[in-house]
């Protein structure tokens, strides 16, 4: 479908790609893997035609379109979300008007048999279909559940965009553009600004409803479910492995060793041969023989070892002085901000030298009761630190705070005090930046070299709790496990803010769902409260009925409808206040009437379908030419009923969790 060919780049008199060459085939779920600097992000640019190569080029064909995702980008905050993501339909109502254009055309023509008027009958029924398979008639269904999936509430829709934060803004570009429906999709770094859940939902959305896609991102579990090649860039060549991510460790970890023994058996060939030269060199009787060796060693193709990154991230925290026994102790805590109440009743014990992780959709108030922890904000309820607690904090954002005009040693050196000044350098070298690195000025170091700069200034002087909001955003995968190894070391008490499911995995031994207003706490690592949470919802979906929408037939008849399964929830399980039960008892009244609005909708059209079916089936569409017509129209608006009912349903159903 694309064709990289003969690609290469260079800055700066070095090479970032040598003649590099692959294909983008329909339906390729490509992983971009490499160190730091190897070119990923600059392939996505050149591929989606905003870099241009020093030389070779992207083949695309007319028809593929392709869209692309960067990890940063300048964003209009001019309209209210739904406007802003309606911008996703805008070529099909470019294809719409064109049709309406091509309608009038046909209806002032009279020259029914000229080739030119057929040449016109096939370029509107080319584009219909094309107009079919995009789902023109289905573009408000599917956007609502684009947005919904990516942690939007309905509420947000008309809210003005530029009260949303700039990962926010993010998740509004990336769902105009899987909205798009592009043929190639090009993904770099997407699950930076996203949640667990956000994330699980895209890895089906890309496993399930896109075409090809190519994507960079240091989260392990989320290119292993997605992913099913792998292409690693490495000094400037490319290797390409038809498996996943993990699968590609293993096979490069045994390419790497076939390479060194063959690499290392060619040296001592070398060697011999060298050494059989310089002891013959003089002699008469051997120079025959000397001069084919000579032959012989100037023909050896010599054995390049792929780049092995030696560089080493030397990342411990310092010891941990003792603290109390509890380092945070929570009771009836809540932050509202004006009418929105983001958390309330949050009441938890830390312990001391416990791991834990606060997770859930964002905007639920992780940051925010980390910002109550630090004293940042006020809140309601009492929020008590232990003694001798001294806290070092990693803000999502800390990377972003570093002044960009000074050097990476100037912005160690203005926060060192006493001994630890005379260190610098060897506290710069361990971080990776060692020698010259350490006089690069702050603005052209990439993200992760940016957070590596900001975990330096966190190991400055002692402490004992430890609070990490998003630290793995801009890391790649190794130091993302050099960092994971080292909390793990740490003796003192630790808070993950984090959405990365494999970073979790094995760190921390305690779980705190933010979620509706609440905080709750789940015993058990990552895995475990996602399972447990798998299990709940499978187990109330045993204990429950599908909603069956009128007219569509139904495994069980005498069953109740979603609605009247509410009406028979036993009343021990409302914990609201009488006036929010009031309110909630109304907002469910007119999510069900819509549940009932919808069910009618999809009998009418099924009926309407039927009877149109009925007549087909009795031969009567001989006498009725636009019988064909009304029966694709009557289904499409079948189907878009269909959806609109089923986010309806599930609407409705979101008052039973």
């Amino acid at each position: 479908m694309i064709s990289i060919n003969n690609l290469s780049v260079e800055f700066s008199a070095r090479s970032l790609f040598d003649n590099i060459n692959y294909v983008i085939n329909d339906k390729d779920r490509i992983a971009l893997v490499g160190k730091n600097g190897a070119g990923k992000s600059t392939m996505l640019k050149i591929i989606a035609g905003i870099q241009r190569p020093t030389s070779g080029s992207v083949a695309i064909p007319a028809d593929v379109t392709v869209g692309y995702l960067p990890q940063t980008m300048i964003l209009t905050d001019d309209l209210t979300v739904r406007q802003e993501v309606r911008k996703a339909f805008s070529h099909i109502e470019e294809m719409q008007a064109r049709l309406a254009e091509m309608n009038n055309e046909l209806a002032e023509r009279t020259d029914y048999e000229s080739e030119s008027y057929h040449q016109l009958i096939e370029r509107m029924t080319s584009l219909t279909d094309r107009l079919a398979m995009q789902g023109a008639d289905n573009g408000e269904a599917e956007m609502e559940k684009t947005l919904l999936g990516l942690g939007f509430e309905r509420t947000d829709f008309d809210r003005p965009t530029s009260e949303f934060s700039g990962g926010w803004r993010m998740r509004i570009e990336l769902a105009k553009l899987l909205l798009r429906r592009p043929d190639v999709l090009l993904l770099d770094e997407p699950t930076n600004h996203l949640d667990i859940e956000s994330i699980q939902w895209l890895e089906q959305f890309l496993i399930q409803k896109a075409k090809a896609v190519v994507l960079v991102s240091h989260d392990r579990a989320f290119i292993d479910n997605v992913t099913s090649r792998t292409i690693e860039i490495s000094l400037g060549k490319i290797y390409d492995y038809s498996v996943n991510y993990s699968k590609y460790v293993e096979l490069r970890r045994e390419r790497i060793e076939q390479q060194m023994r063959a690499y290392t058996n060619q040296q001592k060939q070398i060697a011999d041969t060298e050494a059989f030269i310089e002891r013959f060199r003089y002699k008469a009787t051997k120079a025959v023989q000397v001069q084919s060796r000579m032959k012989q060693l100037a023909k050896i193709d010599r054995i390049e070892v792929d780049e092995v990154d030696t560089s080493h991230l030397n990342l411990r925290f310092p010891p941990a002085p003792r603290s109390g026994d509890f380092p945070v102790i929570a009771e009836e805590v809540g932050k509202a901000y004006g009418d929105h109440q983001v958390f309330d009743h949050a009441t938890f014990t830390i312990r001391r030298g416990e791991k834990v992780a606060f997770v859930g959709k964002n905007g639920q108030g992780k940051s925010t009761l980390v910002k109550c922890i630090m004293g940042e904000i006020p809140f309601t309820g009492s929020l008590k630190i232990g003694h001798n607690v001294k806290i070092g904090y990693f803000a999502q954002n800390q990377a972003s705070l570093l002044d960009e005009t000074l050097s990476v040693f100037d912005t160690i050196d203005h926060v060192a005090v006493g001994d630890i000044r005379t260190k610098i350098r060897d506290i710069l070298g361990a971080f990776m930046f060692g020698g010259e690195a350490s006089d690069k000025k702050v603005k052209v170091l990439s993200g992760g070299e940016r957070t590596r700069l900001a975990m330096i200034k966190l190991l400055l002087e002692p402490v004992n709790l430890l609070i990490l909001d998003e630290p793995t955003n801009h890391l790649d995968m190794k130091t993302k496990d050099i960092l994971k190894q080292a909390i793990k070391d740490f003796n003192g008490t630790v808070i993950v803010v984090s959405h990365d499911r494999e970073f979790l995995d094995g760190l921390v031994e305690k779980v705190y769902e933010f979620s509706n207003g609440k905080v709750i706490e789940c015993l058990g690592g990552i895995y475990d409260f996602l399972e447990k949470k798998r299990i709940s919802s499978l187990s109330e979906l045993e204990r429950k009925t599908p909603v069956t929408p009128a007219g569509t037939p139904a495994k069980n008849d005498s069953k109740p409808t979603a609605a009247a399964r509410q009406e028979e929830m036993p009343k021990a399980k409302r914990t609201l206040s009488y006036a929010e039960q009031r309110e909630r008892d109304k907002m469910m009244k007119r999510a069900r009437k819509k549940v009932e609005e919808a069910e009618a909708e999809v009998a009418r059209l099924e009926e309407a379908v039927k009877e149109i079916e009925a007549k087909l089936a009795s031969g009567e569409a001989a006498s009725d030419p636009d019988i064909y017509t009304r029966h694709a129209e009557a289904s499409k608006q079948l189907e878009n009923a269909m959806s609109m009912w089923e986010i309806a349903t599930l609407e409705f159903e979101s008052f039973n969790s």
